[in-house]
């Protein structure tokens, strides 16, 4: 049974506080930590989950958490903790921690193999929660990774809205199990009073994520800044960026630079560059790691989580993100932001034009890639979508 929540969106709540991290070990450590204090109730929710150094330690924190009565849920998409191994899908199971997959991988299921559970979050005794776009993965640390690591951000959550995070994990669970978590009690307001809200996305025929992202871009004041590890947005998202940047509001991307794991999905979203750029887009690429972070900023309403907002995660991903609507807390942001700015290259109009020609042939070839796989695997979603909305009662 789905929550009532789910059904028609979760609303703004008062009196929450966040928290910014951007550094991995810091925000790690601080997660470990929350897992380390638990007395109740630990629920971990994870796309890429894979064998190494940052996952031993939070297996050993899970477990030992476990051994010392705490309820630990974790659920993990299958296709993202393929690199798990078995011994250690082994030492979570038999450290007494509720270990459960959502869609495993199988030959009959063909394009639904695509459908996956891309959020991230770790809710602890219903007093703190993280959610962004890190990993459980030793490519996130520098030392780890031979792409200097991940430039990531998460938020660390206190308040009311760690109620709808908690509603949103057991919906998802019970799909998965024959017994869902039980849900929370009403959580009391914290010191901080900022308005949050979840916002959720579950594919072609949910797009909250989007749609509220979107609405945000129109009734802009000022700003649209947006940082994502994958640009390869919607032709809503396109028209909205250079409408409101042709209408005087700064409308900044900050994406990766050449440090990123997917080449092909830079070049194929570089073929919009050229529209954007004319319509008064500025972008910048980050130069000193892989950019992983999705960070919306319009005014001084933020958004934070999960989805890079790029067509693929639109038309398969289930995704979560953390809305905060709070001058103090955008004034962080922005902050982030600029120092972001400082260590990336903006990309001009003429610098763009003059690109060599093997540059322009990339371009064109996984951009082409791209198109054909967006009509492959998403043939018949947008009918679906279409239709299902003329089937609702009034």
């Amino acid at each position: 049974m789905v929550s009532p929540s789910l059904q028609r969106g979760f609303p703004w709540r008062d009196g929450n506080h966040f928290e910014l991290y951007t550094a991995s070990e810091d925000f790690l450590a601080a997660m470990l930590e929350a897992i380390a204090a638990a007395r109740d109730e630990v629920l971990l929710e994870m796309y890429l989950f894979e064998t190494g150094a940052v996952a031993d330690h939070f297996i050993e924190q899970l477990c030992a958490a476990a051994q010392r009565g705490v309820t630990v849920r974790v659920l993990l998409d299958a296709f993202g903790a393929r690199n798990l191994s078995a011994h250690d899908r082994y030492r979570l199971r038999a450290g007494n921690v509720a270990l459960t997959l959502y869609n495993p991988l199988a030959y009959h299921k063909w394009r639904h193999n695509l459908r996956r559970d891309h959020r991230k979050l770790l809710l602890v005794d219903r007093r703190i929660g993280f959610t962004g776009g890190t990993a459980i993965s030793d490519t996130v640390l520098p030392q780890k990774s031979r792409h200097s690591g991940w430039r990531e951000t998460m938020v660390a959550m206190h308040g009311p809205v760690l109620d709808d995070w908690a509603h949103l994990f057991a919906s998802t669970w019970q799909r998965c199990c024959a017994l869902p978590p039980s849900l929370p009690q009403r959580i009391a307001a914290v010191d901080g009073n900022m308005a949050g809200r979840l916002v959720t996305a579950s594919g072609a025929h949910k797009p909250e994520i989007l749609r509220s992202f979107v609405g945000r871009i129109k009734s802009a004041k000022h700003r649209v800044w947006m940082s994502t590890a994958y640009f390869i947005p919607t032709n809503r998202l396109r028209r909205s960026l250079c409408s409101a940047a042709r209408r005087g509001i700064e409308v900044r991307l900050l994406l990766p630079g050449r440090l990123i794991d997917h080449p092909g999905v830079r070049y194929a979203g570089r073929r919009y560059f050229g529209r954007l750029l004319r319509a008064g887009v500025r972008i910048f690429e980050y130069r000193p790691q892989f950019l992983h972070s999705k960070v919306l900023l319009c005014d001084e309403w933020v958004s934070i989580g999960s989805s890079n907002l790029d067509r693929w995660n639109q038309l398969w991903n289930l995704d979560a993100n953390q809305e905060i609507d709070d001058v103090r807390f955008a004034a962080v942001v922005e902050r982030m932001f600029r120092d972001d700015f400082e260590h990336a290259r903006e990309i001009s109009a003429a610098r763009w034009r003059q690109r060599p020609w093997w540059k322009r042939l990339q371009e064109r070839i996984w951009g082409t890639v791209d198109s054909w796989l967006f009509r492959i695997t998403g043939q018949g979603l947008a009918k679906r979508k279409k239709s299902g909305r003329q089937r609702r009662p009034p």
